[in-house]
C-alpha cells in the first residue's frame, strides 16, 4: 500500500485530503506520461518518462534533444505530467493527479545528485551531452482520487515550502547515504510497518521538509511527516520517533 493509497482511503474519523494525496503521488512517482504538444501537428502528444522532484515537489524531466516530446517543448513549453498509482483491479479506482504547466530549462549538474537518488539507472548516461535536465513550472494540478473524489488544486497549495529548508537540502545527501548505510533496518520498517509495503531492501531516497521517499526496484512510497522538519537534526528526531512507532506497531501486531 503507498502513502498515497492511505491518503485517498483515510481512516475512519479522518477526512479525505487532496493536497496530500496529489503530493504523496508527485513525490512517489518515478515514472510519468508526459504530454506535449506535437511540433509537426499540433496533437496532443504522450509518451513515458523518468522523472524525480525538484525540492520544492516539481517535477524534473531527464530528456534527449533526440526525443520528439523534446523537439515539441521547444517549439511550445506548455506541457502536462500524469503521475497514478498502478495496481490491481479496475484502474479508474486508483489515485492519479494531472500536473500542468511549462517546462523550463535547469542545470542538470545541480540537479544530478537528487536525480540519480531516484533514477539511479539513469547515471550510464546522465552526462551524455545529448540530454538536458527540465522542470515543469506547475499552474495547478487535478487529482482523481477514486470514484467521486475529483479535485482541482492550486499550485500555490500543493507546493512544499522551501524558503526555510535550505540546511535540510544541503544535508539531503548525506542524510540519504548514512540511512543506507548505517540504517537500512529502519528504512525497512518505515517502509513495510507504516506504509504496509512488501518486504524487501528498502532504500532511502530523499527528504523534504514534509516527508521522505522510499525505494525499491524502480517502486517508490512517499511517507509524510507528522510535523515539519527543516534541518538534518530535526529529520534525526523525526525519523528516530517514526522508527519508535513502526516497532510498537509491529508489537502491537
Amino acid at each position: 500500500m503507498t502513502t498515497a493509497k492511505l491518503a485517498a482511503a483515510p481512516a475512519a474519523g479522518r477526512e479525505f485530503d487532496p493536497v496530500a494525496t496529489a503530493r504523496s503521488l508527485l513525490r512517489a512517482a518515478r515514472r510519468a506520461s508526459l504530454a506535449t504538444l506535437d511540433r509537426a501537428g499540433g496533437q496532443p502528444y504522450v509518451s513515458l518518462i523518468g522523472i524525480a522532484s525538484d525540492e520544492d515537489g516539481a517535477p524534473l524531466l531527464l530528456v534527449s534533444n533526440l526525443a520528439r516530446h523534446a523537439a515539441n517543448i521547444a517549439g511550445d513549453a506548455r506541457a502536462s505530467v500524469l503521475a497514478a498509482e498502478i495496481g490491481v483491479g479496475d484502474p479508474l479506482a486508483h489515485p492519479r493527479v494531472t500536473l500542468f504547466g511549462r517546462c523550463t530549462a535547469v542545470d542538470k549538474s545541480a540537479k544530478k545528485a537528487r536525480w540519480l537518488a531516484r533514477q539511479p539507472d539513469s547515471a550510464m548516461y546522465f552526462d551524455f551531452a545529448d540530454f538536458h535536465m527540465l522542470r515543469l513550472e506547475p499552474e495547478g494540478a487535478h487529482l482523481v482520487a477514486g470514484f467521486g473524489r475529483i479535485v482541482d488544486v492550486a499550485w500555490n497549495e500543493l507546493r512544499t515550502e522551501i524558503g526555510d529548508a535550505a540546511a535540510l537540502f544541503g544535508a539531503e545527501p548525506g542524510i540519504v547515504a548514512h540511512m543506507n548505510e548505517d540504517h537500512a533496518d529502519a528504512t525497512r520498517l518505515y517502509a513495510t510497518r507504516l506504509l504496509g509495503a512488501p518486504d524487501g531492501d528498502w532504500l532511502f531516497e530523499g527528504v523534504d521538509p514534509l516527508g521522505c521517499e522510499l525505494g525499491l526496484d524502480g517502486r517508490s512510497l512517499y511517507l509524510p511527516f507528522p510535523e515539519r522538519v527543516t534541518s538534518a537534526a530535526d529529520v534525526r528526531r523525526m525519523l528516530v520517533r517514526l522508527v519508535g512507532e513502526a516497532k510498537a506497531g509491529e508489537a502491537a501486531g
